[in-house]
């Protein structure tokens, strides 16, 4: 049953292509990050060019407040903030053991230009609670309905959520959703940073279907 969750909420990805030692490394003793979902597996490295700078969207420094504002370290009572180092640990721990995900909390075109691997795309509104398929979706991660409706979170996923950036509020919007469902806080992750965060530090980008 897993194993089908797992395909269906993943059928946007593609496996990373393998690559060889490299010398920008994530950190002192630590040249990539692999790890796997659904039988797919993921490998993460750093750019390799040390002349690089970003580019595009992911250059601009400031954006318009309201709605693009600062976002607080911490997303919600009882949800722990990642950074890089922290977010490639679960990848390779809870995802690879098949007891989380990484949920990229934009929307559909962003995500197609690319997200972190192994991500999936779940739009911050579709956990919204005016959304009628919220409780498949909640069901999807883990969830068990009873008889009256009610939903047991006991066997749910742990789940880290991202959006743009520091300044894209995305992702917490996605996780207050999830916690006004009735989903445990203490199986919530944030990564604050984001897409932003991610390319500054020249980690791998996954390249996604069109959702079109």
């Amino acid at each position: 049953m897993k194993t089908m969750i797992l395909a269906a909420l993943t059928s946007a990805i593609t496996s990373a292509s393998p690559v060889q030692a490299q010398d920008v490394r994530i950190s002192t003793f630590k040249s990539d990050a692999t790890f796997s979902l659904n039988g797919r597996e993921f490998i993460v490295t750093r750019d390799q060019n040390t002349a690089a700078t970003l580019q595009g969207e992911f250059a601009l420094t400031s954006r318009a407040c309201p709605p693009n504002c600062i976002q607080p370290m911490v997303a919600a009572p009882g949800v722990v903030t990642f950074g890089e180092i922290e977010l490639l640990a679960f990848l390779e721990g809870d995802v690879t053991n098949g007891n989380g995900l990484l949920l990229d909390a934009r929307l559909p075109a962003d995500f197609a230009d690319g997200s972190i691997p192994s991500a999936v795309n779940v739009p911050f509104m579709t956990l919204a609670a005016d959304n009628r398929f919220r409780t498949d979706i909640l069901r999807a991660l883990g969830a068990v309905q009873d008889a009256n409706g009610a939903l047991d979170f006991s066997n749910a996923m742990a789940l880290t959520l991202f959006s743009g950036g520091v300044w894209s509020k995305d992702a917490r919007t996605g996780i207050e959703h999830l916690i006004n469902a009735g989903y445990p806080a203490d199986k919530i992750f944030f990564y604050r940073g984001g897409m932003q965060a991610w390319v500054h530090v020249g980690l791998t980008v996954q390249q996604t279907q069109n959702p079109g």
